[in-house]
């Protein structure tokens, strides 16, 4: 059961070490980490979530995946999250 994981991760590592050879990516990276960031900042700042609430909510809204659980109360917050998320998905579907 523990050797198909130890596969999938050094799979997936060794994906990550051939996709950091292109510049390309690498800038598409840092976007995704700082547009996470923003948002987990902002979330944190005017929904007065905590810090990982808020990255958990930055990151199953760009994915789509939308669970429901958190969402804005705010005007503000509402406004941001419909920027964030065409921003967002729009970064992420680069390519």
């Amino acid at each position: 059961m523990l050797l198909p994981l130890l596969l999938t991760i050094q799979h997936f590592y060794l994906a990550m070490r051939r996709a950091w050879r292109d510049a390309e990516f690498r800038v598409l990276a840092a976007l995704v980490l700082l547009v996470l960031a923003m948002g987990t900042l902002f979330y944190h700042s005017v929904e007065g979530w905590g810090w990982i609430d808020s990255l958990y909510f930055c990151v199953i809204t760009l994915s789509t995946i939308g669970y429901g659980d958190f969402s804005p109360q705010t005007a503000a917050g509402k406004l941001f999250t419909i920027m964030y998320i065409f921003m967002g998905i729009g970064l992420l579907v680069r390519r």
